[in-house]
């Protein structure tokens, strides 16, 4: 029960933005929900005016179409045929009195006798707002189809019948296709209708955005609420539940947390009768503690395959999302940095400054929920993974995997578009492709994910498999172009180093076997890029013969070397400087260890960090030469 407390206590600690309308990066709004309330899309808004006259009608674009309506215990979970209307909008055969009049479809009994009978209650009570009168005012006179038609919002056959489905033969009464065909998914008759109350003396807030409304419902619902139990959750007295709510990735998503609607036996297996003998969770917990999460996965939450990664503060919502990369933690690209050494301990240093934000937030009891949801049905979805730990240890943590799982990358782009380099970890998103290639499904995507966390959350090893296959990936560059091999090569140097421990710099000192072999790979590879120069775009015999030189090392450096010869006779004297660091590094491998035995991951480390150094250098003359000349004029 404790990611429900926890939840619970996000909702109390953020009473102050419940029904603030947010928006997401692609401009989807989303809100903290009131207690009693839900959300739907509706289709056809329906403006009435003060005294409970029609207005006017129109149908709602799909950007503006999510709605939060008040809903009920039953409503909430309702199914199939049975009869349980939402308290204010509603589909079209709820709220229309005259559905059965224009042709609607009706299995047993009229919905809308149940809609308007509790529409009543509540305009009838001492909570309803000004708003449910006009409302139910107008609805009880039981012609809004009437008016839809008459609006043109909805259409009718020749035979005064809804049109179920467009048809070209309906374009003799009405011409090109209507609006509300395009919106809805099935026929008119599943539209959904919002309302709202129109006055010309001034600008009222929309119904399903007027803090008035909310607290309306809720008073007179609180009202009818079923009898007190003890809440496992919170340990108090309160009116419980058995009807938990479900739209918790989405407005679509049917699948539910908690559930126990199953009374046939299945479930309880004879040991209980009643649900609540189980556990009894109060009815203000449920609603809180869902709401809370829903806008949790709207407003941070990472969603792969409907797999759902959270990471949240009960105090500070925003903390550092452990799937993400050094970039999003520390986004100053490396070019603006002014570093001595790439040492793990400066990126420490560097790291936990970028977290001091973050700690001077924290309280004594500051706490951090990391998530992770998923549903093997379309109704049942279960927590996969959730950890709630002190804030400090976490931070400690994340500063522990982007200080250690380390290399150089040149993948990201910065906001205006432009590739930069940065130096730290990948987002596990990024392993996953490296390991597994970026055709790999969002299953095997969201599994690794998942793995990963441990790593990151508990200090965990790596599991061997992800590090052996983004090596044997990075071992492999003809099979890929050259961006993703340069990508794939840095995560798998990351993987490797976070064992290995070793510096991005060129440690001349190593004399490692595998070390050694990476280098002699990379002086191979530069040195005919060079005698190519910068026109000639085809990988050199180095990189095509890497996947080889990683099972057979000596055999294949003799192929690589002999074909090193012309490419040195075009370089001319050039070619002495090369073949004296290539004569070096290859008098520090001993002579027993010379031999074909299979490569580790420490090979791409030392060929990454002697093709990176030889680089630099090259950019550091060039730059002196520029100075020079300018000198000159």
């Amino acid at each position: 029960m404790s990611w429900l407390l926890n939840l619970y206590e996000t909702y109390e600690a953020n009473l102050d933005r419940v029904g603030e309308i947010e928006k997401k990066y692609n401009d989807r709004e989303y809100t903290l929900l009131p207690i009693s309330h839900t959300t739907q899309n509706a289709h056809i808004e329906v403006e009435i005016t003060e005294d409970g006259q029609f207005h006017s009608a129109s149908v709602i674009d799909n950007s503006d179409a999510n709605t939060l309506i008040p809903c009920t215990e039953e409503s909430a979970s309702r199914a199939g045929s049975k009869i349980a209307p939402y308290p204010l909008h509603d589909k079209l055969s709820y709220v229309a009195g005259d559905f059965a009049a224009y042709g609607g479809q009706i299995k047993k009994e009229e919905p809308s006798t149940y809609y308007i009978k509790q529409l009543e209650e509540w305009a009838n009570s001492p909570y309803a707002a000004a708003k449910v009168r006009s409302i139910y005012n107008y609805l009880r006179k039981g012609q809004l189809i009437k008016d839809l038609i008459a609006w043109k919002v909805i259409y009718v056959d020749a035979d005064n019948k809804l049109i179920e489905k467009w048809d070209k033969k309906y374009e003799v009464l009405y011409g090109e296709r209507p609006a509300i065909f395009s919106v809805v998914a099935g026929g008119q008759e599943s539209a959904f209708i919002r309302f709202n109350v129109y006055s010309p003396k001034s600008i009222l807030t929309k119904v399903w955005k007027d803090q008035e409304m909310y607290d309306s419902f809720i008073n007179y619902y609180q009202d009818l609420l079923g009898s007190e139990d003890i809440c496992y959750v919170t340990g108090k007295r309160l009116p419980s539940t058995d009807r938990h709510a479900n739209k918790i990735r989405n407005a679509a998503d049917k699948a539910k947390l908690i559930s126990a609607n199953d009374t046939s036996g299945f479930t309880f297996r004879g040991r209980f009768n009643q649900s609540n003998e189980v556990a009894s969770i109060s009815y203000e917990v449920s609603q809180k503690a869902h709401n809370a999460l829903k806008w949790l996965v709207n407003r941070q939450g990472k969603i792969i395959d409907q797999r759902v990664f959270l990471v949240w503060g009960n105090d500070a919502l925003d903390i550092p999302d452990s799937t993400e990369d050094t970039f999003s933690i520390d986004p100053i690209p490396l070019e603006a940095k002014v570093r001595k050494s790439y040492t793990q301990q400066e990126l420490a240093v560097e790291i936990s400054k970028a977290l001091d934000g973050y700690r001077n937030d924290m309280s004594s009891e500051s706490k951090v929920n990391i998530m992770i949801l998923d549903s093997a049905t379309t109704g049942r979805m279960a927590v996969l993974y959730y950890r709630n730990m002190d804030k400090e240890i976490y931070l400690n943590r994340l500063a522990k995997w982007h200080s250690t799982c380390v290399w150089l990358h040149r993948y990201r782009k910065d906001q205006q578009g432009e590739y930069v380099q940065f130096y730290g970890a990948p987002a596990t998103k990024d392993i996953a492709f490296a390991a597994y290639g970026p055709r790999a499904s969002e299953k095997i995507v969201k599994g690794l994910m998942e793995r990963m966390l441990p790593c990151i959350i508990d200090d965990a090893r790596i599991p061997q498999d992800i590090e052996t296959s983004a090596f044997h990936r990075a071992s492999s560059p003809v099979s890929m172009e050259k961006w993703e091999w340069e990508k794939t090569l840095s995560i798998a140097c990351a993987l490797i180093n976070r064992r290995e421990g070793f510096n991005m710099a060129l440690d001349t000192e190593n004399n490692d076997r595998d070390y050694l072999f990476g280098r002699l790979l990379a002086l191979a590879d530069v040195l005919e890029r060079r005698a190519l120069g910068p026109d000639e775009t085809r990988s050199s015999n180095a990189i095509r013969y890497m996947n080889s030189f990683s099972k057979h090392p000596a055999r294949t450096w003799k192929t690589i070397q002999e074909s090193l010869q012309p490419y040195q006779a075009r370089l001319g004297t050039n070619a002495l400087y090369w073949s004296r660091i290539i004569d070096e590094v290859a008098s520090r491998i001993k002579i027993e260890d010379f031999n074909n035995k299979p490569l580790s991951g420490k090979y791409l480390l030392g060929f990454y960090s002697q093709r990176h150094e030889l680089y630099q250098k090259k950019v550091k003359n060039e730059d002196a030469v520029e100075a020079s000349n300018d000198k000159e004029r």
